[in-house]
Protein backbone atom coordinates (compact mmCIF):
# COMPACT_ATOMS: atom_id res chain seq x y z
CA UNK A 1 0.00 0.00 0.00
CA UNK A 2 1.31 3.52 -0.62
CA UNK A 3 2.24 5.30 2.41
CA UNK A 4 0.19 7.27 3.98
CA UNK A 5 0.42 11.33 2.87
CA UNK A 6 -1.55 14.45 4.17
CA UNK A 7 -4.42 14.84 2.20
CA UNK A 8 -4.93 17.62 -0.86
CA UNK A 9 -5.76 21.14 0.68
CA UNK A 10 -9.21 22.44 1.79
CA UNK A 11 -10.25 25.76 1.47
CA UNK A 12 -10.26 27.09 5.19
CA UNK A 13 -14.29 27.31 5.90
CA UNK A 14 -14.33 23.95 3.98
CA UNK A 15 -11.71 22.53 5.44
CA UNK A 16 -13.50 23.44 9.34
CA UNK A 17 -16.48 21.56 8.25
CA UNK A 18 -14.75 18.60 7.42
CA UNK A 19 -12.83 18.47 10.85
CA UNK A 20 -15.73 19.12 13.07
CA UNK A 21 -17.83 16.10 11.14
CA UNK A 22 -14.61 13.93 11.73
CA UNK A 23 -14.35 14.68 15.21
CA UNK A 24 -17.90 14.38 16.00
CA UNK A 25 -18.55 11.23 14.95
CA UNK A 26 -15.06 9.98 16.64
CA UNK A 27 -15.90 11.83 20.24
CA UNK A 28 -18.95 9.13 19.69
CA UNK A 29 -17.23 6.07 18.86
CA UNK A 30 -18.93 6.15 14.74
CA UNK A 31 -16.68 4.24 13.00
CA UNK A 32 -15.79 6.10 9.40
CA UNK A 33 -13.61 6.03 6.54
CA UNK A 34 -11.83 8.77 4.26
CA UNK A 35 -13.16 7.81 0.42
CA UNK A 36 -13.30 9.58 -2.71
CA UNK A 37 -10.92 11.96 -4.11
CA UNK A 38 -8.86 12.06 -0.85
CA UNK A 39 -8.54 8.55 -0.71
CA UNK A 40 -7.36 8.72 -3.61
CA UNK A 41 -4.57 10.73 -3.49
CA UNK A 42 -3.15 9.09 -0.53
CA UNK A 43 -3.03 5.34 -2.91
CA UNK A 44 -1.99 7.01 -6.23
CA UNK A 45 -0.13 10.72 -5.40
CA UNK A 46 -2.58 12.30 -8.15
CA UNK A 47 -4.24 15.41 -6.68
CA UNK A 48 -7.39 16.79 -8.12
CA UNK A 49 -9.93 19.52 -6.77
CA UNK A 50 -12.82 18.76 -4.44
CA UNK A 51 -15.59 20.42 -2.95
CA UNK A 52 -16.78 17.56 -0.94
CA UNK A 53 -15.50 14.97 1.27
CA UNK A 54 -16.98 11.38 0.65
CA UNK A 55 -17.20 9.22 4.76
CA UNK A 56 -18.11 5.41 4.50
CA UNK A 57 -19.78 4.34 7.52
CA UNK A 58 -21.59 1.27 8.35
CA UNK A 59 -25.38 1.89 7.44
CA UNK A 60 -26.60 0.89 11.17
CA UNK A 61 -24.57 3.79 12.39
CA UNK A 62 -26.21 6.49 10.06
CA UNK A 63 -29.01 6.79 12.80
CA UNK A 64 -26.19 7.69 15.37
CA UNK A 65 -24.77 9.40 13.27
CA UNK A 66 -27.81 11.78 12.67
CA UNK A 67 -28.08 12.29 16.42
CA UNK A 68 -24.38 13.26 16.54
CA UNK A 69 -24.41 16.00 13.81
CA UNK A 70 -27.92 17.12 14.92
CA UNK A 71 -26.13 18.23 18.51
CA UNK A 72 -23.46 20.10 16.39
CA UNK A 73 -25.63 21.76 14.34
CA UNK A 74 -25.17 20.42 11.36
CA UNK A 75 -28.04 19.33 9.09
CA UNK A 76 -28.22 15.73 7.52
CA UNK A 77 -30.55 14.21 5.02
CA UNK A 78 -31.24 10.75 3.96
CA UNK A 79 -31.02 11.32 0.11
CA UNK A 80 -31.45 8.00 -1.02
CA UNK A 81 -32.19 5.40 1.85
CA UNK A 82 -30.84 2.51 -0.31
CA UNK A 83 -26.99 3.86 0.26
CA UNK A 84 -26.08 7.99 0.78
CA UNK A 85 -26.76 10.26 3.05
CA UNK A 86 -25.42 14.01 3.38
CA UNK A 87 -24.46 16.61 5.97
CA UNK A 88 -24.34 20.07 5.21
CA UNK A 89 -23.81 23.56 6.86
CA UNK A 90 -23.86 26.35 4.92
CA UNK A 91 -22.91 25.94 0.92
CA UNK A 92 -20.42 23.18 2.53
CA UNK A 93 -21.46 19.31 3.01
CA UNK A 94 -20.08 15.77 3.31
CA UNK A 95 -21.59 12.58 1.77
CA UNK A 96 -21.77 9.53 3.78
CA UNK A 97 -22.51 6.47 1.96
CA UNK A 98 -23.25 3.29 3.24
CA UNK A 99 -23.01 1.24 0.01
CA UNK A 100 -23.05 2.00 -3.62
CA UNK A 101 -25.80 3.19 -5.53
CA UNK A 102 -26.42 0.11 -7.48
CA UNK A 103 -26.42 -1.72 -4.13
CA UNK A 104 -23.65 -3.96 -4.42
CA UNK A 105 -21.19 -2.54 -2.32
CA UNK A 106 -22.58 -2.53 1.15
CA UNK A 107 -20.23 -1.28 4.05
CA UNK A 108 -19.17 -3.52 6.81
CA UNK A 109 -17.21 -3.36 9.96
CA UNK A 110 -14.60 -5.66 8.19
CA UNK A 111 -14.11 -2.77 5.79
CA UNK A 112 -12.28 -1.03 9.15
CA UNK A 113 -9.55 -4.06 9.50
CA UNK A 114 -8.17 -3.63 6.35
CA UNK A 115 -7.90 0.31 6.73
CA UNK A 116 -4.16 2.23 6.19
CA UNK A 117 -4.21 5.75 8.54
CA UNK A 118 -3.27 9.33 7.17
CA UNK A 119 -3.62 12.73 8.48
CA UNK A 120 -6.25 14.96 7.19
CA UNK A 121 -6.57 18.63 8.16
CA UNK A 122 -4.53 17.90 11.45
CA UNK A 123 -6.46 14.26 12.20
CA UNK A 124 -5.43 10.78 12.05
CA UNK A 125 -8.29 9.16 10.50
CA UNK A 126 -8.83 5.43 8.49
CA UNK A 127 -8.64 5.70 4.61
CA UNK A 128 -11.14 3.24 2.67
CA UNK A 129 -8.82 0.13 2.00
CA UNK A 130 -7.65 0.33 -2.07
CA UNK A 131 -9.45 -3.02 -2.63
CA UNK A 132 -12.95 -1.58 -1.00
CA UNK A 133 -12.18 1.41 -2.93
CA UNK A 134 -11.26 -0.44 -6.64
CA UNK A 135 -14.29 -2.57 -6.33
CA UNK A 136 -16.78 0.52 -6.13
CA UNK A 137 -15.35 2.61 -8.73
CA UNK A 138 -15.48 -0.02 -11.19
CA UNK A 139 -18.86 -0.63 -11.37
CA UNK A 140 -19.51 3.59 -11.98
CA UNK A 141 -19.34 3.65 -15.75
CA UNK A 142 -21.99 6.74 -16.59
CA UNK A 143 -22.54 8.86 -19.66
CA UNK A 144 -21.43 11.90 -17.40
CA UNK A 145 -19.14 9.90 -14.95
CA UNK A 146 -16.70 6.90 -15.86
CA UNK A 147 -14.29 5.82 -12.90
CA UNK A 148 -12.43 3.12 -14.90
CA UNK A 149 -9.21 5.35 -15.28
CA UNK A 150 -9.62 5.89 -11.27
CA UNK A 151 -9.42 2.14 -11.13
CA UNK A 152 -6.46 1.96 -13.33
CA UNK A 153 -4.38 4.41 -11.60
CA UNK A 154 -5.00 2.79 -8.18
CA UNK A 155 -4.10 -0.37 -9.78
CA UNK A 156 -0.76 1.13 -11.35
CA UNK A 157 -0.30 2.27 -7.74
CA UNK A 158 -1.14 -0.55 -5.86
CA UNK A 159 -0.92 -3.84 -7.71
CA UNK A 160 2.04 -5.24 -6.26
CA UNK A 161 0.20 -4.44 -2.69
CA UNK A 162 -3.15 -5.45 -3.23
CA UNK A 163 -5.09 -8.52 -1.41
CA UNK A 164 -6.20 -10.04 -4.66
CA UNK A 165 -7.98 -12.83 -2.91
CA UNK A 166 -10.14 -10.46 -1.18
CA UNK A 167 -10.48 -8.69 -4.38
CA UNK A 168 -11.68 -11.28 -5.93
CA UNK A 169 -14.23 -12.20 -3.34
CA UNK A 170 -15.48 -9.05 -3.58
CA UNK A 171 -16.23 -8.74 -7.22
CA UNK A 172 -17.98 -12.41 -6.33
CA UNK A 173 -19.97 -13.55 -9.56
CA UNK A 174 -19.07 -10.05 -10.88
CA UNK A 175 -15.96 -11.12 -11.47
CA UNK A 176 -16.01 -10.26 -15.51
CA UNK A 177 -16.10 -6.39 -14.66
CA UNK A 178 -13.07 -6.68 -12.67
CA UNK A 179 -11.31 -9.08 -16.13
CA UNK A 180 -12.67 -6.00 -17.96
CA UNK A 181 -10.15 -3.77 -15.86
CA UNK A 182 -7.67 -5.63 -15.81
CA UNK A 183 -7.75 -5.96 -19.57
CA UNK A 184 -8.01 -2.35 -19.90
CA UNK A 185 -4.90 -2.12 -17.77
CA UNK A 186 -2.63 -3.81 -20.25
CA UNK A 187 -4.02 -2.26 -22.98
CA UNK A 188 -3.38 1.50 -21.59
CA UNK A 189 0.21 0.56 -19.75
CA UNK A 190 1.65 -1.94 -21.70
CA UNK A 191 4.85 -2.18 -20.24
CA UNK A 192 3.23 -2.45 -16.79
CA UNK A 193 1.36 -6.38 -17.37
CA UNK A 194 3.66 -7.36 -15.29
CA UNK A 195 2.24 -5.50 -12.05
CA UNK A 196 -0.74 -7.84 -12.42
CA UNK A 197 -0.67 -11.17 -10.79
CA UNK A 198 -0.48 -13.91 -13.61
CA UNK A 199 -2.28 -16.40 -11.20
CA UNK A 200 -5.58 -13.88 -11.43
CA UNK A 201 -5.56 -12.93 -14.47
CA UNK A 202 -5.26 -16.56 -16.01
CA UNK A 203 -8.20 -17.72 -13.71
CA UNK A 204 -10.48 -15.38 -14.95
CA UNK A 205 -9.60 -15.87 -18.55
CA UNK A 206 -10.26 -19.48 -17.32
CA UNK A 207 -13.62 -18.70 -16.35
CA UNK A 208 -14.76 -16.60 -19.17
CA UNK A 209 -13.84 -19.47 -21.21
CA UNK A 210 -16.26 -21.55 -19.10
CA UNK A 211 -18.94 -19.34 -19.83
CA UNK A 212 -19.85 -21.07 -22.99
CA UNK A 213 -21.41 -23.77 -21.35
CA UNK A 214 -23.23 -21.55 -18.81
CA UNK A 215 -26.92 -20.77 -19.81
CA UNK A 216 -27.44 -16.87 -20.67
CA UNK A 217 -30.22 -15.54 -18.27
CA UNK A 218 -32.80 -13.24 -19.43
CA UNK A 219 -31.34 -10.86 -16.37
CA UNK A 220 -29.56 -6.92 -17.72
CA UNK A 221 -26.66 -6.32 -15.30
CA UNK A 222 -25.85 -2.97 -17.44
CA UNK A 223 -28.20 -1.22 -14.59
CA UNK A 224 -25.08 -2.04 -12.36
CA UNK A 225 -23.05 0.11 -13.82
CA UNK A 226 -25.13 2.83 -15.40
CA UNK A 227 -28.44 3.72 -13.70
CA UNK A 228 -29.33 5.76 -16.90
CA UNK A 229 -28.49 3.72 -19.93
CA UNK A 230 -30.19 0.74 -19.77
CA UNK A 231 -33.00 1.51 -18.68
CA UNK A 232 -34.44 0.62 -22.61
CA UNK A 233 -33.36 -2.67 -21.55
CA UNK A 234 -35.75 -3.06 -18.53
CA UNK A 235 -38.03 -0.47 -19.47
CA UNK A 236 -38.81 -1.47 -23.15
CA UNK A 237 -37.00 -4.79 -23.88
CA UNK A 238 -38.30 -7.22 -21.19
CA UNK A 239 -34.81 -7.47 -19.29
CA UNK A 240 -34.92 -8.19 -15.87
CA UNK A 241 -33.21 -5.50 -13.38
CA UNK A 242 -30.21 -6.94 -12.61
CA UNK A 243 -30.66 -4.97 -9.29
CA UNK A 244 -33.60 -6.45 -7.70
CA UNK A 245 -34.06 -9.98 -6.59
CA UNK A 246 -33.68 -12.42 -6.78
CA UNK A 247 -30.05 -10.78 -8.18
CA UNK A 248 -29.66 -7.80 -6.47
CA UNK A 249 -30.79 -6.44 -2.76
CA UNK A 250 -32.41 -3.64 -4.58
CA UNK A 251 -36.47 -3.08 -4.39
CA UNK A 252 -38.83 -1.07 -6.55
CA UNK A 253 -39.76 1.42 -3.72
CA UNK A 254 -35.55 2.41 -3.65
CA UNK A 255 -35.12 2.69 -7.55
CA UNK A 256 -37.58 5.25 -8.00
CA UNK A 257 -35.96 8.43 -6.38
CA UNK A 258 -33.40 7.00 -7.55
CA UNK A 259 -34.07 6.62 -11.37
CA UNK A 260 -35.91 10.17 -10.94
CA UNK A 261 -33.01 11.56 -9.78
CA UNK A 262 -31.13 11.45 -13.60
CA UNK A 263 -30.79 15.13 -14.26
CA UNK A 264 -33.37 16.49 -16.62
CA UNK A 265 -30.62 18.12 -18.83
CA UNK A 266 -29.83 14.51 -20.19
CA UNK A 267 -33.49 13.84 -19.73
CA UNK A 268 -33.71 16.31 -22.77
CA UNK A 269 -32.28 14.49 -25.18
CA UNK A 270 -34.24 10.95 -24.45
CA UNK A 271 -37.09 10.48 -26.85
CA UNK A 272 -40.49 10.95 -25.04
CA UNK A 273 -40.84 7.15 -24.83
CA UNK A 274 -37.05 6.52 -23.32
CA UNK A 275 -38.18 9.50 -20.81
CA UNK A 276 -41.65 7.22 -20.04
CA UNK A 277 -39.40 4.01 -19.69
CA UNK A 278 -37.03 5.21 -17.69
CA UNK A 279 -39.44 7.44 -14.89
CA UNK A 280 -42.20 4.88 -15.31
CA UNK A 281 -40.28 1.36 -14.96
CA UNK A 282 -40.22 1.13 -11.10
CA UNK A 283 -43.65 2.24 -10.17
CA UNK A 284 -45.59 -0.58 -12.23
CA UNK A 285 -46.54 -3.52 -10.43
CA UNK A 286 -44.16 -6.10 -9.78
CA UNK A 287 -46.56 -8.64 -12.18
CA UNK A 288 -46.10 -5.98 -14.76
CA UNK A 289 -42.25 -6.07 -14.85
Amino acid sequence: MAAPVAACPARLPRRGFFQRVLRALAREGIECLIGGTYAFEVYTGIRRATKDLDLFIVGDDWSRAVATLDREGIETELAFPHWLGKARHGRHYVDLLFASGNGLCVVGRDWFAHAPRARFWGIDAAVCPAEELIWMKAFVQERERFDGADVLHLLRSQATSLDWDRLLSRFGEYWEVLLAHLVLFGFVYPAERHLLPHHVVRELLARLDGLDDVRPADVCRGTLLSREQFLVDVGEAGYRDARLPPTGRLTPEMLVPWTAEIPLARRATLSPRRQRAMVSTYNRPPTAR
